[in-house]
C-alpha cells in the first residue's frame, strides 16, 4: 500500500525553518515550469482568478510531482468548500478574513477530521491507496489563517489561542484597505501594524507569515516570519522591462 504524502513545508516550519511559498499561478503548466527552482510551496489562489475544480485538481497533481505543498486559499470560510478543496488534493487551506477566536476554530475543525474537527469523511485524490489515511491526514494537513482586517488585529490575542493552525498570516493589501489607506500597504500605520502582529505571533510561539518581494525578505526573515510568500509577477515585470530598455536603447 502507498504511504501518506508528507507535507514537506508543514514539516520545516515545525522544524523551525522559514519556507519559501509562490504565488500567482493560474495553471498547472506553471506549476511544472517553476517546479525545479525548489520551492517548499505553492499557493494556488481560488479566492480571485479563474482556477476551476478540474484545474485546481491539475494544479495540486503538478505540485505532488516537484514535491511543493498545494497550499489553496479559499474564497470564504465554509466546511463545505474546504472539504472539497482538500478532496481535490489541496495539502494546505488558506482561509481568508478570519477575524474573531470563533472564525478561526472553524478554519481549524473544517480542516480536520476527528476528534481534532468535522472534516467530511471522504478522502480524495490524497488517499488513494493510503489504507489509514483517516488517522493521518491531519499531520499532514496545513492550515493557515489569514489576517487581513484591523478588526482580526485587535482580536488576534484570541486568535492565537486556537490549535491546529499552522500559520497566522499577516495580508498587507487588505489589512490597509480597513486602516483608511487603501492602495497603500507601505503606509506607516500599515507597516507598524504588521510589524506588531508578527512580533505577538512568535511571541505566542507561533508561525508568522506575511507577503514579501527582494526588497524586504531578510528584514521579515530576521523579525521572525517562516511563511515567506511572494509572486513571480514582479521577477517577470522587472525583467521584460530591462529587455525592452535595452532593445530601445539600441534603436536608431
Amino acid at each position: 500500500m502507498a504511504s501518506i504524502r508528507v507535507n514537506k513545508a508543514k514539516q520545516k516550519l515545525h522544524n523551525g525553518e522559514a519556507i519559501t511559498v509562490i504565488s500567482g499561478l493560474q495553471s498547472s503548466d506553471i506549476i511544472d515550469f517553476l517546479g525545479p527552482i525548489g520551492f517548499d510551496a505553492a499557493w494556488i489562489e481560488c479566492e480571485h482568478g479563474s482556477v476551476d475544480w478540474d484545474a485546481l485538481g491539475d494544479m495540486t497533481r503538478a505540485c505532488d510531482l516537484w514535491e511543493m505543498a498545494s497550499i489553496t486559499r479559499v474564497n470564504s470560510n465554509d466546511p463545505g468548500l474546504i472539504t472539497r478543496t482538500l478532496d481535490r488534493g489541496s495539502m494546505g487551506i488558506v482561509v481568508p478574513h478570519v477575524n474573531s477566536r470563533e472564525a478561526a476554530e472553524q478554519a481549524a475543525q473544517s480542516t480536520k477530521y476527528s476528534p481534532l474537527g468535522y472534516r467530511g469523511m471522504f478522502g480524495g485524490r490524497q488517499s488513494f491507496g493510503v489504507s489509514d489515511y483517516f488517522h493521518q491526514a491531519n499531520d499532514q494537513t496545513m492550515v493557515v489563517v489569514l489576517l487581513e482586517e484591523a478588526e482580526a488585529l485587535a482580536n488576534l490575542d484570541e486568535i492565537l489561542t486556537v490549535p491546529d493552525i499552522d500559520v497566522y498570516f499577516v495580508a498587507p493589501s487588505d489589512l490597509s484597505q480597513t486602516m483608511g489607506h487603501i492602495g497603500n500597504a507601505g503606509h506607516p500605520e500599515v507597516l507598524k501594524a504588521i510589524d506588531e502582529a508578527i512580533a505577538k505571533i512568535t511571541t505566542a510561539g507561533k508561525v508568522a507569515g506575511t507577503l514579501v518581494n527582494d526588497a524586504n525578505l531578510e528584514e521579515y526573515k530576521g523579525k521572525g516570519v517562516q511563511f515567506l510568500m511572494t509572486s513571480w509577477n514582479a521577477w517577470v515585470t522587472r525583467g521584460a522591462t530591462e529587455f525592452i530598455n535595452k532593445a530601445d536603447s539600441t534603436r536608431k
